[in-house]
């Protein structure tokens, strides 16, 4: 971390008019501003609120690999950092940015930390949350898992497929609700049973907007009759009547990617790599040993 001369000398004048400010960039878009100091701050675009009550502890930093550190904490109040958002999961990840700022001249200022929301806790009216700093990134296990099936996100970079092609995703209102978890269609029509098993079910409007799903089971009730159930309830529960996105699944099956999606030269798995048995084998004196396929 460098400090710009500026601020430098500043420091070294004994007598410091000094904030901290954290810009906080949610994974739906929405950007907020916090600072510890006692009225608004505003730079790059952004208004840094005092009356959010935010504050931080000692930042721990590292000139190695060690992940950077740090805690912030502040009163839950419904128009800065309210508990329902905490709880619909809106801040999970959240990108966060640290500023220590010269509040009589916002222009004076250095960004002491940058990284992502970790561990979130909750108490009576107040919230702590983790500040994981970049280098958490290189805990995280890297690399190809050899195996039969795909390994590749549908619709990501790896597996290019575009879910905005005709066919593969529909947008509908929901018709009945079931703990957050279990929804109601009659007009899907046009999609086979289990189409959108695996998929992704995103909530476009309502007090759950922004919020996104992974699809556990998709079934036709009979007629057109559709229910969808989720892994796991949204941290928010839609209503009847909120708009959704539900993406087509898959089972990362050879034949599906050929099949359903038609993108088997993007295919990212080795359904011919041989499987454990394999291992066990000896020669044999019987049999073809042509040293071909061993999928016949």
């Amino acid at each position: 971390m460098s400090y710009p001369p500026d601020l430098i000398a500043h420091l070294a004048g004994g007598t410091t008019t000094l904030a901290r400010a954290f810009e906080v960039r949610r994974t739906d878009g929405v950007v907020l501003g916090f600072t510890d100091h006692d009225r608004n701050l505003t730079f790059g675009g952004v208004t840094f609120r005092a009356d959010s009550g935010m504050t931080a502890k000692a930042l721990q930093q590292t000139t190695g690999l060690a992940v950077d550190n740090t805690e912030a904490f502040g009163a839950l109040r419904s128009d800065a950092i309210s508990e329902a958002d905490i709880l619909a999961g809106r801040y999970d990840g959240a990108e966060v940015l640290a500023w220590l700022v010269n509040w009589t001249d916002v222009e004076m200022r250095t960004l002491q930390f940058r990284g992502h929301i970790g561990e979130i806790r909750r108490q009576g009216g107040s919230f702590s949350a983790e500040l994981r700093g970049l280098a958490e990134l290189l805990n995280q296990p890297q690399g190809l898992i050899y195996h039969g099936r795909c390994s590749a996100v549908l619709g990501g970079r790896r597996c290019r497929f575009d879910l905005s092609r005709p066919g593969y995703a529909a947008e509908r209102t929901i018709e009945t609700v079931e703990g957050a978890r279990v929804f109601g269609f009659r007009s899907l029509a046009g999609f086979t049973d289990r189409f959108f098993e695996k998929g992704r079910f995103r909530v476009l409007t309502g007090a759950a907007a922004g919020l996104v799903g992974a699809v556990k089971n998709d079934r036709l009730a009979g007629g057109a009759e559709r229910a969808i159930e989720l892994w796991q309830a949204l941290g928010a529960a839609p209503a009847p009547g909120d708009m959704v996105r539900i993406e087509a699944g898959c089972d990362k099956a050879e034949d599906t990617c050929r099949l359903k999606f038609r993108n088997l030269v993007n295919f990212r798995g080795f359904p011919d790599i041989p499987g454990e048995d394999w291992l066990m084998a000896f020669p044999q004196r019987a049999g073809i040993n042509d040293g071909g396929s061993l999928r016949r």
